[in-house]
């Protein structure tokens, strides 16, 4: 989470395992496509740069943030990979339309970790306007995909270290 405290984008070098051999699915929801294609962008960005091939990378659309939670099952259930991040972007409305999405997101990212043996990775912002969304997706506070990302290749790492 991104706070006056601690940028998205921060991350000890160190303490990340090579994404080398790391096959990676993204989902990204088009809908505010200027924060979420951001967001994939960091997050392939950083997978590469830790050593994952770009071919083992692969980019998935589906139209909203509630798609993703289908859309990834989808990549798990029909490409292999070792996780999948799910990218989107739900910024709060005049309506409560906002709780509902988030809400179910949330929990149905969550399901699909419990139900498969690979990671899901919530790499969904939550904002309460554009500008918040802006400054967590290349802005001032680093970039959600970046965090998405590191957490994808710690998650992928762990679960290969307990199946040795």
């Amino acid at each position: 989470m991104a706070t006056s405290l601690k940028n998205l984008s921060d991350y000890d070098v160190n303490a990340l395992p090579s994404a080398k051999g790391m096959k990676v699915g993204i989902v990204v929801a088009e809908w505010n496509s200027e924060i979420t294609f951001a967001m994939c962008e960091g997050a392939k960005n950083l997978l590469i740069k830790n050593g994952a091939n770009e071919s083992d990378i692969t980019i998935h659309t589906v139209p909203g943030s509630f798609e993703l939670l289908s859309g990834s099952k989808m990549v798990a259930d029909n490409c292999d990979v070792d996780a999948v991040i799910a990218i989107g972007t739900v910024i709060q409305g005049e309506t409560r339309h906002f709780d509902f999405i988030c809400e179910a997101v949330a929990v149905g990212l969550g399901n699909l970790n419990i139900q498969y043996n690979i990671p899901f990775i919530f790499g969904v912002l939550t904002t309460d306007n554009l500008q918040q969304a802006k400054d967590r997706s290349g802005g001032k506070h680093g970039n959600k995909g970046d965090e998405a990302a590191f957490t994808a290749i710690k998650m992928i790492a762990l679960n290969k270290s307990l199946k040795k």
